[in-house]
């Protein structure tokens, strides 16, 4: 037998609504009952009243009640009127209050004290209960008026009201049907209303539901992901410890509307579409933020939206350490290979003898290094750019191609939504790209055009080849997540997090690309963030 707590909702559900439909049945079984009783109280007046005055209209009455012991006479015409008029009893009293009839024999002739019977010897009818040996009885009091229209006496008929017991008596056949099919029926609703519940319920008890809200309530906020869920009406269902964090909220947010809580959400977005949106990097106060928006489905249709978000912040500058250790270590390879086949070239013409050209070539190579170092030094006021357009010279030499530099390029700072490891990332990959695109080429001048401009304004990027360009299905799916033309040697993630990078300097990108035309990277960035910058700002 299970605890009284935890019986199970399905009884508790239709033990209650059926207590419910008895009762309705009981309350509404007292006022019908009380109605009847009204009902046969109005009926049993009228019903004596007729009968009262059909009585004292009666030319017999009339004359029987006048004479002196009238009621030897009038007793056995009153009795045959009373059983023809269905009436319980029938008293006729002369202007002294004589009985000239009653129902007990005995009391003919006598003199009648009752309460309520003075106001019809003053030519009143009217009707009034009183309650006998008998119950309660409707009496009817009509004067008797001879022919001069004089009063000469008083019918009094009585009607016996029946009892609450007599009453359900006289129905109670088809009071028990209409109780068994109305209980029947109550019980059948009952029971098909507690299984409804229980299946919406998911078959859980109340006890298990609350248990299963404080897990997850704690669940939610142990969790290191930030998690915001809403329903169909954009009502805030979950906002826990992690999420208010990230967004700088305070104070209980459940309930209310996720516009009013963060102004450019969009997760109202999933809604809509009712497709998911993963891994799409967001900006919040400054970190880098991972969103995962899916939607709740319930029964294929849409009951509201997830989005769980990932702080990668640390991630990503030790991703960008390690990759600025990689490309650091990459340009001391190219910069070695680079100096001993500059030293195999001086060895080769001192052996030879022609020191007078190797002393010349130890010039050229030191002055051309030293005008790049002074060039960069002077025009790109970031070290860690400068030293990888460094390294990029020197690996486009070591591949044979020749990367160069416009001579009005020039960056002191950086756009306000951007940093110098966005433009070590879309420098990297441009060239890099421009660099396998060339080596597979058999011309024999390969070159790379590299161009920076910057001014109050604008930020503008150029990366140019002269290979042979992308052909146009490839063009359509280069900044698409994952596609590569390298087979193994590719990520497919270079230009799609360029793309991304655009995106979050609220810039613009264009390639141009033809058959031996080569293909043209054109970037440009706002130099300054707006005015109202949203704490949510998109990155495809």
């Amino acid at each position: 037998m299970k605890k009284s707590g935890h019986m199970p909702i399905q009884w508790k559900i239709t033990l209650l609504s059926f207590g419910i439909v008895a009762f309705s049945i009981l309350i509404g079984g007292i006022i019908l009952l009380g109605n009847a009783v009204s009902l046969k109280e109005e009926e049993f007046g009228k019903r004596s009243m007729i009968t009262a005055h059909t009585i004292a209209e009666l030319p017999e009455v009339q004359i029987y009640v006048q004479e002196p012991e009238g009621w030897h006479s009038l007793q056995p015409v009153i009795e045959n009127l009373r059983v023809i008029h269905a009436a319980d009893y029938i008293v006729v009293m002369n202007q002294e209050k004589i009985r000239y009839s009653h129902p007990v024999y005995e009391k003919l002739g006598t003199v009648s004290h009752g309460r309520d019977e003075s106001a019809a010897f003053a030519e009143h009818e009217y009707l009034s209960k009183a309650t006998g040996e008998l119950g309660t009885s409707v009496r009817a009091f009509v004067p008797i008026l001879n022919k001069e229209n004089k009063q000469v006496g008083v019918v009094l008929v009585g009607n016996i009201l029946p009892t609450f017991t007599e009453i359900l008596g006289q129905s109670k056949e088809d009071i028990y049907v209409l109780l068994f099919l109305t209980l029947l029926f109550g019980a059948c609703g009952s029971w098909i209303l507690a299984r409804h519940i229980k299946k919406e319920t998911f078959e859980l008890e109340p006890h298990q539901i609350s248990r299963m809200l404080v897990e997850r309530t704690a669940a939610f906020n142990a969790m290191h992901e930030g998690v915001i869920a809403i329903d169909n009406r954009e009502r805030i269902t979950i906002f826990n410890k992690k999420a208010m964090q990230l967004f700088g909220i305070s104070g209980d947010v459940i309930g209310k509307q996720i516009k009013e809580v963060i102004h450019d959400t969009r997760l109202p977005e999933v809604l809509k579409r009712s497709d998911p949106i993963y891994n799409q990097e967001i900006s919040v106060q400054h970190r880098n933020i991972v969103s995962n928006r899916v939607p709740i489905k319930l029964e294929n249709r849409t009951i509201g939206a997830v989005a769980i978000f990932q702080d990668r912040t640390d991630a990503t500058k030790l991703a960008e350490e390690l990759t600025g250790v990689k490309t650091f270590v990459e340009a001391l390879r190219v910069q070695n290979h680079e100096h001993m086949n500059k030293l195999h070239t001086i060895s080769g013409l001192i052996q030879l003898g022609k020191l007078d050209e190797a002393l010349a070539y130890v010039f050229q190579v030191t002055e051309e290094q030293e005008e790049l170092t002074r060039f960069l030094s002077k025009h790109i006021h970031h070290d860690s750019l400068a030293g990888l357009l460094i390294s990029k010279v020197s690996r486009g030499k070591e591949l044979g191609i020749e990367l160069l530099i416009d001579k009005h390029t020039s960056l002191d700072r950086f756009p306000d939504d951007l940093d110098h490891h966005d433009f070590v990332l879309i420098l990297g990959n441009l060239i890099e790209n421009s660099f396998a695109a060339l080596k597979e080429e058999n011309q024999e001048k390969k070159q790379v055009y590299l161009y920076i401009n910057q001014d109050e304004y604008s930020c503008e990027i150029v990366v140019e080849d002269n290979g042979s360009g992308i052909p146009g299905p490839i063009k359509e799916h280069i900044f698409d997540y994952g596609y590569t033309t390298k087979g193994a040697d590719g990520s497919g993630i270079g230009l799609y997090l360029i793309a991304q990078i655009v995106e979050k300097g609220r810039g613009e990108i264009q390639v141009t690309s033809g058959p031996d035309e080569g293909t043209a990277f054109y970037l440009k960035f706002p130099m300054k963030k707006r005015k109202e910058d949203p704490i949510w700002k998109r990155k495809k």
